[in-house]
């Protein structure tokens, strides 16, 4: 280790395209980045470990959480923290949130049986709807729901065959978008890029096929992903937004970037700015 050099520990369970860049990256910096794979880990003592700060690239949020209780728990800064973890990985949680600092927001509720589901989408101005899991990621699981037969099948479904987390039915009204949705990424209350996500598919996930397009910043875009970071809290955050007839609407906001496609297709060096956030967060 470099005597004056930072150490960053790139906490992981996969080697993907996002960190190569991110591997690639700290070699501009006068950083010691270790690459650590969590299964390797007992974490069980204060003094084995000497990082200044770990980035969490963990694709298990599961491992990612427990590490950083850990991490946080003996005094070495984890980014993104446990806290905005905590919050983006359960959906209905991110709901609250946004809801909570007036983000304008997609029209949610959470119910536990079938009919309460029918007062909730009642209330939401009816069918479609759409139900996901609270925790889950890149679309699956993800049901648009268009009458009542749907829903009363897919809830029996969830009820009979599903693990304990599917027990409460978490709903969106559904929005009709045009084609695409947007992909804002916040780094420290800092809008440093977008991208749209095009699709024929309602589902406009890139891990499902969508294609990534450059989005340019306007200020509105800006001002509803600042208000967002603000209602998360500070750190590396990907915003999910749709384009609606009366302004954008934030949908979810991700605790752990999959940042490549936007770095390919904006030319915008988004792994680079996470490693020099890491470095503002080290001890």
């Amino acid at each position: 280790m470099g005597k004056n050099k930072k150490n960053i520990c790139l906490l992981h369970n996969t080697i993907r395209g996002d960190e190569k860049l991110l591997i690639e990256a700290a070699k501009k910096f006068a950083v010691n980045l270790d690459v650590v794979d969590v299964t390797d880990l007992i974490l069980r003592t204060k003094g084995q470990f000497k990082f200044d700060v770990i980035l969490d690239r963990c694709l298990s949020s599961t491992k990612g959480i427990h590490a950083g209780l850990f991490f946080e728990g003996i005094g070495i800064p984890f980014v993104n923290t446990v806290k905005v973890a905590q919050i983006c990985e359960d959906k209905f949680a991110t709901s609250m949130k946004l809801t909570e600092y007036k983000v304008p927001t997609v029209s949610f509720a959470m119910v536990f049986n079938v009919d309460q589901a029918k007062i909730a989408i009642e209330e939401m101005g009816g069918y479609p709807i759409v139900i996901k899991p609270t925790v889950g990621s890149w679309g699956r699981l993800v049901n648009k729901i268009n009458d009542l037969d749907a829903l009363e099948a897919i809830l029996e479904h969830k009820d009979t065959f599903a693990g304990p987390i599917h027990k409460s039915f978490y709903l969106q009204k559904y929005i009709e978008k045009p084609g695409r949705d947007i992909r804002v990424h916040n780094i420290n209350g800092q809008v440093i890029a977008a991208i749209y996500r095009k699709s024929d598919h309602w589902i406009t996930n890139t891990a499902r096929g969508a294609q990534p397009l450059p989005c340019r910043i306007d200020q509105d875009l800006e001002n509803i992903a600042k208000l967002t970071g603000k209602a998360i809290g500070a750190g590396i955050l990907g915003i999910d937004v749709f384009e609606t007839k009366d302004g954008y609407l934030v949908n979810e906001v991700n605790h752990k970037l999959e940042f490549k496609n936007v770095q390919r297709v904006t030319s915008i060096d988004v792994a680079s700015k996470i490693i020099k956030y890491c470095l503002t967060c080290a001890l």
